[in-house]
């Protein structure tokens, strides 16, 4: 099967006069199951519906626009496989300069916001054609929302793109349905039953059972409206427990649908057969991004997991849908015939890779619980840890010939796993699936701010480091944990960031990057830091916002860095604890004498004691 037509050259030589669909994308053309847009046109096509790709249009040139003339049915638009401006934005909003998306890495194939930017384009030269929204950037823009990049709350981006409607969430089944529909002669105007759609009304004269929300102006105006407009929408997430919500504009109303279903095994492993070339289009040179992905196999999507930084349930939400184990096989079978298949598989998961079940028998009847969490504060009394599902496909992928290894690199729940009874998973985790390092994210080790995370507190995570030295030392390995740790959530004080500090210091351990909080449209942690109010108890919340603060808790988790010293002091100065400057063995740093440090603090060699704090 070839890649999908990209010029209009290809479409002519696939035998196309006019296709059904034209996708226009934030992201260079990549074929792989890990890329939204592979998966919505190869299901398209499945369903006897012909597609184009235009893959990062010069927004400059109306030409390029234009060349696949006008679809059938309608344009699809979507930003890429992840927000634009996380994309070409650092956390401080410097421009980055890799683009692991483009074309040999190359920064400036599209515009900040393309979503709309291309939306505008199509809708001024097809005025008379559907152009409908999806992927990452819209899903998680379909309501008013906090924009971190420009400091305020901006409307919906149906309003902003003057789209015809958007479709949130994964999308297979709602793809499906909008172009049976569109192909039955309906327009787009009314498409107003399908889930996981939003779309815009000026009457609401034919809508029941709502809730009405905020208008725009109200959440624009006052933190704590937003707030509590932004808890109703994180309590209808859920396919089966939600219910359709408005929010007013001047004059409008943008309605969004209920969630899409939770796919079935059935219909995940259909979407994951489909004949996906693997790779790039060969008209590029290299893709970068195909690099973590290629020998890779996606087991899961949803996630119960309580992360307040984490904007996946939001998207895919908390009903776990999984693969069955004769698909995962299959793929790692296409996988090993690929010709540069070098006998590893670098992972078998999905957002959280040990979620292969929902988390409670009820979940699939009645949706998860609005008000309650699965893990957090303490996991549910109704919550089934079993990793039997997830441990035969592991089994099954690692026993096939020419596979060498098969790596776990999405992520474990740690807590998760160590609420299970069995050691059987944690064995096999230990002695088969870990490169010499598993990477997992405590987060934090302050109890004030893993709570407004969302995460388990400090106490088991160390249990779990124990557990996993203790597996290691009986299955004869040598592996280490590598923990993910993030400076400035919502929460966390220059006193919270000491604490993470002087934890560092026991362990020896100093991380080579560390993640700052960045604010992203759908999570709570982006409401707490808005707002400064935690919107499940509306309670105040301390915001790291100043650049000087934020470069100072990133400091203290680097301490052991002579670059980072007067951060560090000034850190320490400012919440008042000097104690932790000198030469005893809890200080941070030690004393500095004018300009240099003495060479006692350092029990005379500076390089090997800061060459000690970073040993892991």
């Amino acid at each position: 099967m070839a890649f999908l037509p990209t010029t209009r050259e290809e479409m002519l030589e696939q035998g196309f006069e006019q296709v059904d669909f034209v996708y226009v994308n934030g992201d260079a053309y990549v074929d792989h199951p890990s890329f939204g847009c592979a998966i919505i046109t190869r299901v398209l096509q499945a369903y006897g519906y012909s597609c184009a790709i235009l893959a990062q249009p010069d927004w400059h040139k109306d030409e390029e626009f234009l060349q696949f003339g006008e679809p059938r049915l309608g344009f699809l638009v979507s930003a890429g496989n992840i927000d634009s401006m996380v994309n070409h934005y650092s956390v401080n909003k410097r421009r980055r300069d890799h683009d692991a998306y483009s074309d040999e890495g190359i920064m400036g194939k599209r515009p900040d916001r393309p979503t709309i930017v291309y939306t505008q384009i199509l809708k001024r030269l097809f005025p008379n054609k559907p152009v409908l929204i999806g992927g990452i950037e819209a899903s998680l823009r379909r309501l008013s929302h906090y924009d971190y990049w420009d400091d305020k709350v901006r409307r919906s981006i149906l309003m902003d793109s003057q789209a015809d409607l958007l479709m949130y969430g994964m999308g297979e089944n709602t793809i499906v349905e909008v172009a049976d529909a569109l192909n039955s002669g309906l327009e787009a105007k009314d498409l107003c039953y399908i889930r996981g759609t939003v779309w815009k009304t000026k009457s609401l004269e034919y809508l029941s059972d709502y809730i009405m929300l905020p208008s725009f102006e109200e959440v624009k105006n006052d933190k704590y409206t937003y707030a509590k407009s932004f808890h109703i929408q994180h309590e209808n997430i859920d396919a089966i427990a939600a219910k359709t919500l408005v929010e007013p504009y001047d004059g409008w109303y943008v309605v969004q649908n209920q969630p899409p279903l939770p796919l079935t095994q059935d219909e995940m492993d259909f979407t994951y057969s489909l004949p996906y070339e693997r790779t790039f289009h060969p008209k590029y040179k290299y893709i970068p991004a195909i690099e973590e992905v290629q020998f890779s196999i996606v087991s899961n999507r949803g996630c119960f997991g309580s992360c307040a930084f984490c904007a996946i349930t939001h998207h895919q939400g908390r009903v776990i849908s999984s693969r069955s184990v004769e698909s995962v096989v299959e793929e790692a079978k296409s996988i090993t015939k690929l010709p540069n298949f070098k006998g590893y598989i670098h992972d078998v998961g999905g957002p959280s890779a040990n979620f292969s079940k929902e988390a409670c028998n009820k979940q699939r009847e009645f949706g998860a619980c609005k008000n309650k969490e699965c893990l957090h504060p303490k996991p549910c009394n109704n919550l089934i840890v079993d990793h039997s599902h997830y441990l035969d496909m592991l089994r099954a992928v690692r026993s096939l010939p020419n596979i060498k290894k098969v790596f776990i690199r999405s992520g474990i729940r740690y807590d998760y796993l160590m609420y299970d009874k069995s050691d059987e998973f944690f064995d096999e985790l230990v002695k088969y699936h870990i490169s010499g390092q598993l990477k997992v994210a405590p987060e934090h080790i302050s109890a004030a701010v893993l709570d407004k995370m969302g995460k388990p507190r400090k106490e088991l995570y160390l249990k779990f480091v124990d557990k996993f030295k203790q597996k290691n030392e009986e299955f004869g390995m040598k592996q280490f944990i590598v923990p993910y740790l993030m400076s400035s959530h919502p929460g966390s004080d220059l006193n919270a960031a000491i604490e993470l500090a002087c934890y560092l210091k026991k362990i020896h351990y100093t991380p080579k990057q560390v993640q700052d909080f960045y604010p992203t449209p759908g999570t709570p942690a982006t409401c707490m830091y808005y707002t400064g109010l935690d919107p499940k108890t509306m309670r105040p919340v301390y915001v790291a916002k100043t650049y000087e603060e934020k470069a100072m808790q990133r400091a203290l988790m680097q301490f052991t860095y002579p670059k980072n010293y007067d951060l560090v002091y000034k850190a320490l100065k400012k919440a008042g604890r000097l104690d932790l400057v000198g030469n005893s063995p809890k200080c941070l740093i030690p004393y500095r004498k004018g300009n240099g440090y003495s060479k006692n603090n350092f029990n005379g060699n500076k390089r090997s004691e800061y060459k000690r704090g970073r040993k892991a």
